[in-house]
């Protein structure tokens, strides 16, 4: 499989951001012996009792998460960020083809259980969330929480919102895939510069942007579609989760708006917790309220010991 690898020097200065990547190599899923570069950034004490694990989506990368990262690890937790292949430091195949729902459940699967982490805190947003959540329910003895955010797992019997089938349009008729206009859109509040230009880092051209561009037509469509199928099975799952589950979404993203309604009544975890809306945040809640969604994870955690 041929990929792309963005140059070191592109994440040179990058603003509150002082982490290094830890690669981790996992099948490219092909047919072939060809490998992939995974990378994840990590914070806090290794001997923690919870480890919060936090998946970025489309077309983000882990630098999404800085603000709630250092809060995280302010608490005593260990925080361990991935980036998806095809988006930060992580390597880019360079077909759309490439590409699958599956594969990326695939590719993360594989990095979780080589890590070996346990003991975790589930935090996804966006495609972290459609990805995330097929790990969890894949490895449920290695998750003790859930907290779900401006995010869904996708079923053949529910249709997605208008919004976020006219941004599936967008997104492939636009013609230069602007991540850091996008970032900036899905946000309430005004990004700084420096920081529109750390989303812009990992893609120096539109060649590395197979994954960005590819990524909103992977939502599947169907009752025959593979992922429609594995996440009725991860939905069973989710049915008999007994464990903490908390939604945190904001009042302000038509992409997710309600979808937390759907884990509040049909996860048995999800009941008598601290639900809430996030007021004032757009589609990437850890851009406009990154110090309160992190507020609010840290309290579910302290709530709900192991």
């Amino acid at each position: 499989m041929k990929f792309a690898r963005t140059p070191d020097d592109r994440f040179n200065n990058l603003p509150d951001w002082p982490h290094e990547p830890q690669y981790t190599d996992v099948s490219a899923g092909d047919g072939t012996s060809d490998t992939l570069r995974v990378a994840h950034y990590e914070g806090g004490p290794k001997d923690a009792k919870t480890t919060v694990l936090l998946m970025h989506g489309e077309p983000s990368w882990s630098f999404l998460y800085r603000k709630m990262m250092a809060l995280h690890i302010a608490a005593g937790h260990r925080v361990i960020a991935p980036d998806l292949i095809g988006f930060g430091r992580s390597d880019k195949p360079l077909q759309t083809t490439d590409y699958t729902y599956e594969r990326h459940v695939a590719w993360m699967n594989e990095w979780l259980n080589k890590n070996d982490f346990t003991g975790m805190t589930f935090v996804g947003q966006d495609w972290g969330g459609l990805i995330g959540l097929r790990l969890v329910t894949a490895n449920v003895n290695r998750f003790d929480r859930i907290v779900v955010a401006n995010t869904g797992l996708p079923l053949a019997t529910r249709e997605p919102s208008a919004a976020f089938r006219a941004w599936q349009k967008f997104s492939q008729e636009v013609p230069v895939f602007d991540v850091g206009k996008m970032m900036s859109g899905g946000s309430k509040t005004e990004l700084a510069p420096d920081v529109i230009a750390a989303y812009n880092a990992p893609f120096p051209d539109e060649t590395y942007k197979s994954a960005a561009r590819i990524f909103p037509t992977l939502y599947p469509d169907g009752v025959d579609h593979p992922s429609n199928i594995a996440n009725a099975e991860a939905w069973a799952v989710l049915r008999a989760w007994n464990k903490p589950l908390l939604t945190a979404f904001t009042d302000g993203d038509p992409i997710t708006q309600g979808g937390h309604k759907t884990f509040q009544l049909e996860v048995p975890g999800a009941k008598g917790q601290a639900h809430t809306i996030i007021t004032g945040g757009g589609h990437f809640l850890q851009e406009d309220k990154g110090e309160e969604f992190a507020a609010v994870v840290n309290a579910f955690i302290a709530a709900n010991p192991v």
